[in-house]
């Protein structure tokens, strides 16, 4: 027998992979404790000097671009591969086995063993134990040996193939991350109310990145708990590209506005100094929005004015705001009004509604990963392989006719590489109901 190569043995081994894996498991730990991506000096101040420079020479602030842990999975890429190559050819052999070139005397020996005799002929016995295995879904071929006729048949051959189909699929994941890695960008912006960019800014690096199109940021809306934390909010998106308004959408947490293949999470909010201010003539149903600061007077179009003279905050949020407004006719008006709300003012032959808000910036975090569907059939192919893996099985049965003196014998075996117990019970149902059906009653 030839000795195989000792690098290719080391590759091949399953000892390396199991290593390999419990060295991955540590490390993800590591990097899951440990912020990543931040700065030095955040590192030095949450840890220590020391600390923070051992970070840095370790690359754990960017931990999952290392070069040693992108080294680990580059490791373990290879070793299933080598391993499937290696092992593969011999479960492939016995995928497309001639089962029916069995040797006869192995047959006896096998654990699985049933045996009865007919006054049936080999050829009505063949054909009725056919039909009936075949009627349990066992599709049988039969071959003439020597004196006697083999029949055969299996379910889940490919069923062997389960473990490979997951190396597989690893191997597929890790495709789809680098296509990503290569390919995608994580970023992020803070975009003010009526306010709209184009561009946002690559996490850990801060690159400006060209979208390519343009996100407005219509409105911000934000609910507080009476303690004053904050309950939910949300953005109302605009995306326009060539100067056509091509989708609108009103994102939360978990529920991400996606467009040509870049996505944006709400993440986070920033509350400022200044209000958003609605102002509608009910007469002529004409609306002028402003961004006022506070304490700022601004003149309206049609020559009236307004501001806010007063606020009440919860925390840095702004609950409530008094507004001073006058147009040309009488003295000002002065009133509250609830951020978010809108109050109906009454001039001298003339009726507003004042709607006012806090200005706020809603906080995105934008993604495009063109390798997530790659790491989504790989994830699938996984699913599949550990259920072929671990909850299917190879199963096989023979059946011998012979024909001795004036009588024929039947001897039925059967195996199965997985779930034996399982499969136990089930050929010695089958096996008696077949003695039943073909038997003249003698063992």
């Amino acid at each position: 027998m030839k000795k195989k190569n000792p690098v290719f043995n080391f590759f091949s081994s399953v000892k390396l992979a199991l290593f390999t894996l419990c060295l991955l498991a540590f490390t993800s730990i590591i990097g899951t404790i440990i912020p990543q991506k931040e700065s030095i000096d955040w590192y030095i101040h949450n840890y220590s000097e020391i600390t923070a420079r051992i970070f840095q020479v370790l690359s754990i602030p960017d931990m999952y671009n290392s070069w040693w842990f992108l080294g680990l999975l580059t490791l373990l890429s290879i070793n299933l591969i080598v391993c499937s190559i290696d092992r593969f050819p011999g479960v492939w052999k016995q995928v497309k086995a001639d089962n029916l070139a069995t040797d006869l005397k192995r047959l006896s020996k096998m654990r699985l063993t049933s045996s009865w005799v007919s006054n049936k002929s080999e050829e009505e016995l063949a054909t009725d134990i056919s039909n009936r295995l075949a009627g349990k879904g066992w599709k049988t071929e039969q071959r003439r040996r020597d004196d006697s006729l083999l029949l055969f048949s299996q379910k889940g051959a490919i069923t062997r193939t389960g473990v490979y189909i997951v190396h597989a699929s690893i191997l597929v994941i890790f495709i789809g991350a680098i296509i990503g890695e290569l390919y995608g960008f994580k970023a992020s912006v803070m975009l003010p109310e009526t306010q709209a960019t184009s561009t946002a800014f690559e996490t850990g690096t801060g690159k400006s990145i060209d979208l390519g199109f343009t996100v407005r940021c219509d409105r911000f809306d934000i609910e507080f708990y009476d303690s004053g934390m904050p309950k939910a909010y949300r953005s109302k998106l605009t995306v326009t590209e060539n100067g056509k308004v091509t989708q609108v959408k009103n994102i939360v947490v978990n529920d991400p506005l996606t467009y040509n293949g870049i996505t944006f999470y709400q993440s986070s909010y920033q509350g400022y100094q200044d209000f958003l201010l609605t102002i509608t003539d009910q007469k002529t149903e004409k609306s002028q929005t402003i961004t006022l600061p506070f304490q700022q007077q601004q003149t309206l179009n049609d020559n009236s004015r307004i501001g806010v003279i007063n606020a009440e905050a919860m925390g840095q949020s702004i609950s409530r705001m008094k507004i001073w407004f006058k147009d040309d006719q009488g003295p000002a008006s002065t009133f509250w009004i609830n951020a978010g709300d809108q109050v109906t003012v009454e001039r001298p032959g003339k009726k507003y509604t004042i709607a006012g808000k806090q200005v706020y910036a809603t906080g995105l975090q934008i993604a495009r990963d063109p390798g997530v569907w790659v790491v989504y059939i790989g994830c699938g192919l996984m699913i599949l392989g550990l259920t072929v893996a671990f909850f299917m099985s190879h199963r096989r049965i023979w059946v011998l006719i012979a024909k001795e003196n004036n009588e024929t014998t039947v001897l039925i075996t059967g195996s199965a590489n997985k779930n034996k117990t399982g499969f136990e019970t089930s050929f010695d149902a089958l096996s008696k109901e077949l003695e039943a059906d073909t038997s003249n009653g003698k063992q």
